[in-house]
């Protein structure tokens, strides 16, 4: 009889990941993609803070594994791991009250001291995980930055730190985690370390610890092939293109997935009615409904347009400022979900008291009211200056709600144009970054819907019927791993 093949251990490590925590996109990846990758056949465990924003139910079914002492720069800090299985997945939690403990998830004062802590903590707690043989240590983003580097300059050569490769993966490089220099010493406690010195430091007054992370660490991931080769030039790299650069052979990018037991107009219980890329008939049935909700014209000939997600400059809301007026004149209704900076969250306001009739704002996140968005809407528009990946237009075209979006990032990965000539397409989209293109295509859109439903029913269908399971994700992640490995 065969001996059983030994599953590859993977630590995942995130600062957040649901149903547990979600601030963004960071939060479904690391909720959904372990479970992909078990069915790959990895033995996948991810590491959590147990910071207080997670619900109580969960935090009352965690069991204590260990606690103990470590150091961190001059400090001895405590480190508690709590642990909790969920859909199969084993999750651990590092308890530190003193970091965790608070109101918010992000945006203190001593967030560089909070990540270095739970860097470090995520290398402490590996000999503590019962029956896991960790050869993979992924990290995510910049709040785990520092654990490739902690691993090579304070555990190599440490029994079964030596055979552990690591992976990063950046998700949105707009946050690096870019600290004052003096937290090199007091903070991290690696001054003495000319290596880690020389591949933290940036303008020789400064510390980045997403910087030492693409350096330290042996495979470097991002969330979509284009942004892959984005990431490598000025306007896209952020200051750390030329790291990018050098490091090209051990970059990939892999397209994100969704959820899709979650988001599937066949089951989804918070929308008005079930359909299905089949019999795609009672999405009206849902539009109907959005309309009436919003007390709006029910009015199943008058397109709807949502956007769901972040006021920012990221997400193209500056494009909006400039034509939203426009835009309304034409023969639709606008619905806005999300919260963001002021500047737009305000300009927003004053245009929807301009235009009662035809817009309505929600300044709030409510993940109810956003599947019944996706499922009433008929245009997504996403106009993001720079898109790593983005969920949101996954999420709608699985909903038969068709994006417009800007040709970048995930986005130009991820929504195939509408191609008049031959009817292929999920979507729409515009190359440059500019109103009156946005506003072109709009228009465009507007057209289309009104004189030639057919074509559009096919495309509803077409973007009803792309695979956006974290299946194919995972297998490009297996031969990621399979590489970082050899």
């Amino acid at each position: 009889m065969a001996a059983k093949k030994e599953k590859i251990g993977v630590l995942f490590a995130a600062f957040e990941a649901v149903p547990f925590l979600k601030t963004g996109g960071l939060g479904d990846v690391a909720g959904s993609l372990p479970k992909a990758l078990k069915k790959e056949g990895y033995d996948v465990r991810v590491v959590l803070p147990k910071v207080w924003a997670i619900p109580e139910k969960y935090r009352a079914k965690m069991t204590h594994l260990a606690d103990f002492y470590f150091p961190l720069s001059w400090r001895s800090v405590y480190c508690g791991i709590e642990t909790y299985t969920y859909k199969g997945i084993t999750y651990y939690f590092i308890d530190n009250e003193y970091y965790f403990k608070r109101d918010g998830i992000y945006g203190y004062f001593d967030e560089g001291e909070r990540m270095a802590y739970f860097s470090k903590a995520i290398c402490e707690i590996i000999p503590y995980l019962p029956d896991f043989d960790c050869r993979i240590l992924h990290c995510h983003d910049w709040h785990t930055a520092l654990a490739p580097v902690y691993l090579r300059e304070c555990y190599r050569g440490q029994g079964i730190y030596e055979k552990i490769r690591t992976v990063f993966t950046v998700h949105n490089l707009k946050f690096q985690g870019q600290m004052s220099e003096y937290v090199m010493g007091d903070i991290i406690g690696l001054q003495d370390c000319p290596a880690a010195v020389s591949q933290l430091r940036i303008n020789h007054d400064a510390v980045n610890f997403m910087k030492g992370a693409l350096s330290y660490s042996d495979m470097i991931s991002t969330v979509s092939p284009s942004y892959a080769q984005e990431i490598q030039n000025p306007f896209y790299g952020e200051h750390l293109e030329r790291i990018f650069q050098r490091r090209w052979q051990s970059l990939w990018g892999i397209l994100n997935g969704i959820d899709t037991d979650v988001y599937d107009p066949a089951k989804d219980k918070y929308i008005a009615a079930n359909y299905s890329a089949e019999d795609p008939h009672d999405k009206k049935l849902c539009k109907l409904a959005l309309q009436r909700e919003f007390n709006l014209e029910e009015n199943e000939t008058i397109p709807v347009v949502i956007m769901i997600g972040r006021l920012t400059q990221q997400k193209g809301l500056d494009l909006v400022s400039c034509i939203v007026d426009e835009m309304l004149e034409l023969p639709i209704h606008l619905i806005i979900l999300g919260t963001g900076d002021a500047e737009y969250e305000n300009m927003l306001r004053e245009t929807e008291y301009r235009h009662q009739d035809k817009m309505r704002l929600c300044l709030t996140f409510d993940e109810k009211l956003s599947h019944r968005m996706y499922a009433g809407g008929d245009v997504l528009l996403m106009p993001s200056l720079f898109e790593p990946c983005g969920l949101t237009q996954m999420i709608a075209m699985r909903y038969g709600t068709l994006p417009l979006v800007r040709e970048t990032g995930g986005l130009k990965d991820s929504v195939s144009y509408y191609n008049e000539y031959t009817g292929e397409g999920t979507g729409f989209g515009f190359a440059n970054y500019n109103a009156h293109e946005m506003l072109f295509a709009m228009k465009g859109i507007v057209g289309l819907f009104a004189n030639e439903p057919e074509v559009w029913r096919k495309l509803l269908i077409q973007a009803m019927q792309q695979d956006f399971s974290w299946d194919h994700a995972a297998k490009t992640y297996d031969a990621m791993y399979k590489e970082v490995l050899k």
